[in-house]
Formats: C-alpha cells, sequence, structure tokens
C-alpha cells in the first residue's frame, strides 16, 4: 500500500514538471524579447537614414554627411525641368535645396573637374605634356581646345584648355601623359594609358567621399559604367575648389596661352555666367563647370559668393542650355 502511494506521487511531481517547463520558458522568451526591443540598436532605418550614413566616408566631407537631412527649405523648382538638381551652402554646412540628388546621372564633363584634381594630385602644375596619338581616342564632335599633334605645354596650360574651353582633346592628353609618367618603366598604348589614369579618378574620388560614382573616361563621353550623382558632385565640387588651380582657371571668362611649341590659344569659358557679355552673367559667380551630352543633357555646376557665404549649385538633365543658366540663376536668388 505504501509502495503504490509513492508510485502515484512520482508520478503527480512528473506531471507537474512537464506542465511547469514550458511555461517557465515562454516567460523567459519574452523577457528577451523585451530586452532585444528596448536596445540601443535601431532595427529600421528609414530610407533618408540610411542614404545619409553613406554618403562620405572622408573627415573632409562630413559636413556633408551630417546636414543632408536638412532639405527642402526652398520649395520645389518646377520649371525649368531637370533630373536632378542642389544648392548646397557651404559655410552652414547644409543643402538648402534638393532635388533627386541620389539618382545615377550621366555627369558628361562635369567629369573634366575630376580629371583636373586628379591629375594636379599626381602631378606637378609646371609637368611638361606634349600631344601624341591619343587624339585618335577622342570622340567625333567632341568640344575641342584646339591643340594639335607635337603641341608642348604645361600641364596647367592643358588644364586650362581642358576646363574653359571643354576640350575633350586636353582631356585625353592630360590622362595619357600622366598615366605614363607615373609609370616610366611601364609601356602603355594609349587605351591602356587612359584605363590606368581612370583607375586613379575613381581612387581619387572615392578617397574625397563620391561613394556613388563610377569614370571610366577623361572627358565624360556616354558611357553606360561612367555615372555619378549629385551628391556626389556637390562632393568633387566643394574639394576642387580648395585646388587653387581650378579655383582660379574655373572663374576665368577669357584667357590666352602661349605653348612651349609656339602656338598662341585664346579661350573663353563655356560658362556664360561669367560671360560679362552675356544675359546670364552673375556677379556672384566664381566658377565652375558646364556639361552637355545626349545622355547628361545640358548640366551646370556653379560656385558663388553672396552675404559672404560660399554656394554651390548643381543641375543636370536640363532640356537646354537655356534652361541650366535659369534653373541656376533661380537657385542663386534663393542663396541668402
Amino acid at each position: 500500500m505504501r509502495t503504490r502511494r509513492k508510485l502515484r506521487l512520482d508520478r503527480v511531481i512528473a506531471v507537474i514538471s512537464i506542465t511547469l517547463i514550458p511555461i517557465v520558458l515562454l516567460i523567459c522568451f519574452k523577457n528577451t524579447n523585451n530586452y532585444n526591443d528596448k536596445s540601443d540598436i535601431p532595427v529600421n532605418k528609414t530610407k533618408e537614414q540610411s542614404s545619409v550614413s553613406t554618403i562620405c566616408t572622408t573627415q573632409s566631407i562630413t559636413s556633408i554627411q551630417t546636414t543632408v537631412t536638412q532639405t527642402t527649405m526652398i520649395d520645389q523648382i518646377y520649371t525649368p525641368s531637370c533630373k536632378a538638381a542642389a544648392l548646397y551652402c557651404v559655410d552652414e554646412e547644409r543643402f538648402l535645396y534638393s532635388d533627386n540628388i541620389y539618382e545615377r546621372i550621366a555627369p558628361a564633363s562635369l567629369t573634366k573637374i575630376l580629371t583636373a584634381a586628379a591629375a594636379l594630385e599626381y602631378l606637378n602644375t609646371e609637368e611638361i605634356l606634349t600631344v601624341g596619338s591619343e587624339q585618335y581616342l577622342v570622340q567625333p564632335y567632341s568640344s575641342l581646345c584646339g591643340v594639335q599633334a607635337g603641341s608642348t605645354a604645361s600641364l596647367k596650360d592643358f588644364v586650362t584648355g581642358m576646363l574653359m574651353a571643354s576640350g575633350n582633346d586636353a582631356a585625353y592628353t592630360i590622362a595619357v601623359s600622366a598615366a605614363r609618367k607615373l609609370n616610366p618603366d611601364v609601356c602603355m598604348t594609349d587605351t591602356e594609358a587612359v584605363e590606368y589614369f581612370c583607375g586613379l579618378m575613381n581612387n581619387f574620388a572615392r578617397r574625397i567621399g563620391m561613394t556613388r560614382s563610377n569614370f571610366v573616361n577623361p572627358d565624360g563621353w556616354d558611357d553606360a559604367n561612367h555615372y555619378t550623382t549629385v551628391s556626389d558632385l556637390v562632393i568633387l565640387s566643394e574639394y576642387a575648389m580648395k585646388i587653387p588651380e581650378i579655383k582660379e582657371i574655373s572663374g576665368t571668362y577669357y584667357a590666352c596661352a602661349e605653348f612651349i611649341s609656339g602656338e598662341i590659344y585664346e579661350w573663353t569659358n563655356s560658362n556664360l555666367l561669367l560671360n560679362p557679355y552675356s544675359c546670364y552673367y552673375c556677379k556672384d559667380v566664381i566658377g565652375m563647370k558646364t556639361g552637355t551630352t545626349q545622355n547628361a543633357g545640358s548640366c551646370l555646376i556653379c560656385v558663388c559668393c553672396k552675404n559672404n557665404k560660399k554656394y554651390i549649385s548643381v543641375v543636370v538633365g536640363c532640356d537646354s542650355d537655356e534652361a541650366r543658366y535659369e534653373l541656376t540663376l533661380k537657385l542663386i536668388e534663393e542663396a541668402k
């Protein structure tokens, strides 16, 4: 009789244990979830927050990274139309206007700002370059500054022709010459030299924080693998305007260059905002570059100073050259 009662008691204990164990585990699991819910790690970022966190990778451009969320202080501008646009106040470190600034776009000749910056990074401004067979790589109907095979001049002269007259011919001479001067013991074809220099351009771009861009030529000719964004172009412009040669050249309306080989070239800036005889002239503008291709449309980067503040405006994908100037002037007018 005692044995039978003992067995029954053991059974009761076993049943109770089987019943309680799942309940205890459920309570523990719930408490763990509550702890995770209170964690400081954000589980779901907004699309805007995710974009901001990846704009820049270097300390020199952190101002743009931390202020991109402070946008649209200026009402949306619908005419003239464009693919993307921005107005950035350098001194206040914030965007006053943004429209599709993270969308991938074709940069056209705005590329040449990077070409100039990369070349000046690796070569001395007085480095002597000579125009050669790389001119066969220049696409038909390109904008040219007029340099001829055999012409010899300093890097600064070629950069002047490239930025002011938007010379694709100068861009290719700069790219090929830089590649070969940096690799004097390596025999490179013109195409290989261009590819090497584009590698330098991409490395340079990433180093200054342009994380949404890729470049495959030095002049901005349309190519599916040649792209950037307005946000990256703002980063490039802010950096490039700290380079004395680019700041000087991009803000000059007229220049006369006498090459070592004897040729004399006269160039006027393709940026009509700098032309005192143009209806688009703006006294506040101090740079920087135009660009036009079929895929890119009409593009313009403008740097201006108003009320002791520096502003960068970028407009891309306009339907005409007139539209890019009109839209830029509207943005400049809002710079206060």
